[in-house]
């Protein structure tokens, strides 16, 4: 699978977390992906030398960190998971400039 539908994949998923009733094992799931996809395309970055973009999703990492989690309350992760799939979409769709 290409890491442009990773990405978009990623970014669905992160809007479909937005209303609470999906069950807790839907969001460790997520946090799993997320942190994994986050991880990859933030190393992609890298290799283009777009250090703004590895802080980015480097922060996004951390942000859905599994092992590690962050909890804040559900109107913190809305914005978050808002943002982060907006993120997702845009990476996804100037993957051009750094896969080759």
């Amino acid at each position: 699978m290409k890491l442009k539908n990773v990405c978009i994949i990623c970014g669905v998923l992160l809007l479909l977390a937005i209303p609470a009733w999906w069950p807790y094992d839907f969001y460790t799931l997520l946090r799993w992906i997320v942190c994994i996809v986050s991880i990859y395309v933030a190393y992609g970055f890298y290799k283009s030398k777009l250090n703004s973009w590895v802080f980015i999703f480097s922060a996004i990492a951390v942000l859905f960190n599994p092992i590690y989690p962050v909890h804040l309350d559900k109107s913190s992760w809305v914005s978050i998971d808002f943002i982060s799939s907006i993120l997702f979409f845009v990476s996804a769709y100037s993957l051009k400039r750094w896969q080759k």
